[in-house]
């Protein structure tokens, strides 16, 4: 069952070379180069293992190699299937059991250890520590950058969406994934960046050196002046019944699989998250023709961006404000999702509950920073410096700017010369604002013939409509990007559609009542191809909230000058719904609820996913007094697992905190010293090709 996207409107699917493997000894067929999990979720398979402990089936969640879920048997060895590429012939296998370890002796030689010095090592090749990269080659440092994956970019590389804040400073305007390609460009121009990808770090260690294992082969160590911690966030589990079932997964996963594999990663989702993650979520499964049943968010409203929410309201996809997830059901994988009104305190209203058919649930209710390894360096006083999501959590936007201030820091501490750039500091505040007031935009347009109509309406960094407009009619106030645009009709508009092109919420459009008074042109941003929609064909026009306001023909198609995949949608349009029209309906609205039925089986949430520990034993645990998140560990194995505690430590914080037990109160648990599992074969020297 092939599950590869046969086309999508702004990523090439173009066919590559495939290679034959087997799953349970039957045979299936991968893309060269694809990593283990992709293959699987391609060929419908998205079953990985069943946990030793109660044979519960076990899938994918976050497909960064953070939760350790996605455990599997290849070639007989264990590894994790989202971090190691498929090969020819591969023989893969649930993990059912736990396998013997071979404990007999042999002897054995012992290499030495290979070790490299630097002066800056930056961990983590994504936007912020590509950007210190960048400013550290400029001035000539001698920088390891590395990375865990095999390509530079880190999560840009998800982002099929345009970018919002300035043209100028943070690419605004152009998707994600483009930004990704423009910095690996920029950086491998710089002969003093070294980059090793491939390579994970492994540990920091007392004697101020870092253990890398380089190229997934061979276990080197590196001694740097100065780290940066570039290391990104890690996925946020929620605790719900079923919340473990294949099918259930983060929407780093969601968009790994959609956005970077070209995996169709479902049929019919649920999102759970209403801030940019799970509402750029929504986009980019219609983008790749899945259907969304709907999108949850217990607060009143969503903690994203507005123009995001109103977005995908408009392409038909419902948004439940005040909801959250009772239950995930399903046997082996996923079937559908419960949810519920929730009271001001979040508890569920009984009797609220709707249940949605869906084969996966995206969880999106956040991210937590990845900070180990900076608090090791710390810990064995390396000089280190940290950026990007694993300072703070904040769009990639302003990721960038923290690694250029980083870099910045690290020039002086290593007294190097070093420009001071001062407005680097206010542009990553701006970009890192949350989503501000909900204000009306004066739209003044005196009799004008042609204008633009703003659908934006919270202020928000963003202003790439003034940057490419000609005539100078769009403004927003250069002291505070985060101002509404406004339409100077003293200026003008000729009509070239560029500020539709280009706006990053596709919430502007332009109404042209040149060839008719009474039936004007509007023009929508569109980007879901030319196959989706032909000129002469009906379709649903929407307002800014969703609202329909009624079918209608297109009257033009074409894509926008200097783009592969925004297009420019035009229809004649009454003029009395002209300047409400904001967009068009892609898929149908969903109201297919079914009312549910509580049974009196009583569910149990895991809060740890590696040993399987329930909230009922985390509770009973807690009321006899237990503060110690150590103690806790050695009581019921909660942190024991491969993840270290990443995944469930936070949510066990949680959990004590919502009984009464204040924070100073709790007692953090010892991390592990050693980040990633690896062979003891590697810290002897041999590398990964060597018995």
């Amino acid at each position: 069952m092939n599950q590869y996207l046969q086309r999508h409107p702004v990523l090439d699917v173009s066919s590559k070379k495939t290679i034959p493997f087997f799953w349970e000894e039957k045979q299936y067929w991968a893309k060269e180069e694809e990593l283990i999990s992709s293959a699987l979720f391609a060929n419908g398979i998205k079953i990985f293992s069943y946990h030793p402990k109660d044979q519960a089936p076990l899938g994918l969640f976050c497909a960064n190699g953070q939760c350790r879920q996605c455990k599997i048997l290849a070639n007989g060895k264990v590894v994790l299937a989202c971090m190691v590429k498929i090969q020819p012939h591969m023989q893969l296998n649930p993990l059912k059991e736990l396998p013997e370890l071979d404990i007999s002796a042999k002897e054995q030689e012992i290499h030495q250890i290979p070790d490299f010095s630097y002066e800056v090592l930056i961990i983590g090749a994504g936007p912020a520590g590509l950007s210190a990269a960048i400013e550290l080659g400029k001035a000539g440092v001698r920088t390891l950058l590395i990375d865990d994956k095999h390509h530079l970019g880190g999560k840009l590389l998800l982002q099929t969406h345009k970018f919002f804040g300035s043209v100028e400073d943070s690419f605004a305007g152009t998707r994600g994934f483009e930004i990704a390609h423009i910095l690996t460009e920029e950086l491998l121009k710089l002969s003093s960046v070294t980059v090793w990808m491939d390579s994970p770090a492994v540990g920091i260690f007392s004697d101020k050196k870092v253990g890398i294992f380089k190229d997934n082969n061979q276990y080197v160590l590196v001694s740097p002046q100065v780290i940066l911690s570039a290391t990104g966030a890690r996925e946020m589990s929620l605790s719900f019944p079923g919340n473990t079932l294949p099918g259930v997964y983060g929407a780093g996963a969601f968009q790994t699989l959609v956005n970077r594999d070209l995996v169709k990663a479902a049929q019919e989702l649920f999102i759970v998250g209403g801030g940019n993650v799970g509402l750029i979520a929504g986009y980019h499964a219609l983008q790749a023709g899945i259907e969304v049943r709907g999108l949850i968010e217990a607060a009143p409203k969503v903690g994203g961006y507005k123009v995001h929410q109103d977005k995908i309201k408009r392409m038909g996809i419902p948004v439940y404000t005040g909801h959250t997830v009772v239950e995930a059901k399903g046997k082996e994988q996923v079937s559908s999702i419960v949810i519920a009104h929730v009271n001001p305190d979040f508890s569920i209203i009984p009797g609220t509950e709707k249940e949605f058919q869906c084969d996966t649930i995206l969880i999106a209710v956040g991210l937590n920073p990845v900070q180990e390894f900076h608090l090791q360096a710390i810990e064995f006083e390396i000089p280190a410096f940290i950026a990007g999501d694993a300072c703070e959590i904040a769009e990639a936007s302003s990721a960038m700017f923290s690694g250029k201030i980083e870099a910045q820091n690290m020039l002086k501490f290593l007294n190097y010369p070093f420009s001071s750039h001062e407005s680097w500091h206010k542009k990553a505040e701006i970009l890192k604002s949350r989503p501000g007031e909900i204000k009306s935009i004066p739209q003044d347009y005196q009799d004008q013939k042609v204008f633009p109509v703003f659908h934006c309406d919270q202020e928000i960094p963003c202003n790439p409509c003034v940057s490419v407009c000609p005539r100078q009619s769009i403004v927003i106030n250069p002291d505070n990007m985060l101002e509404l645009p406004t339409f100077l009709p003293e200026k003008g508009c000729i009509g070239c559609l560029k500020c539709v092109a280009i706006c990053p919420g596709l919430a502007l459009t332009v109404v042209d009542y040149r060839k008719d008074a009474q039936n004007p042109t509007v023009t929508f941003p569109f980007e879901f191809g030319k196959e989706e929609i032909r000129c002469g064909d009906e379709i649903t026009v929407t307002n800014k909230d969703g609202k329909y306001l009624g079918k209608y023909q297109v009257a033009n198609l074409k894509l926008a000058p200097k783009s592969e995949a925004t297009y420019l949608l035009s229809i004649k349009l009454p003029a009395s719904i002209a300047l409400q029209a904001a967009g068009v309906l892609i898929q149908q609205t969903f109201y297919d609820e079914n009312h549910f039925f509580p049974d009196n089986e009583e569910k149990n949430p895991i809060i740890c996913r590696c040993e399987r520990v329930s909230l009922a034993e985390i509770r009973f645990w807690l009321d006899q007094g237990v503060t110690d998140l150590n103690q806790l560990k050695a009581l019921v194995r909660a942190g024991m697992g491969g993840c270290g505690g990443s995944t469930c430590q936070p949510m066990i914080k949680k959990i004590m905190q919502a009984r009464g037990i204040k924070p100073e109160s709790i007692t953090e648990n010892t991390q592990r010293p050693l980040a990633l599992d690896l062979d003891l074969k590697h810290f002897a020297g041999k590398k990964e090709d060597e018995e």
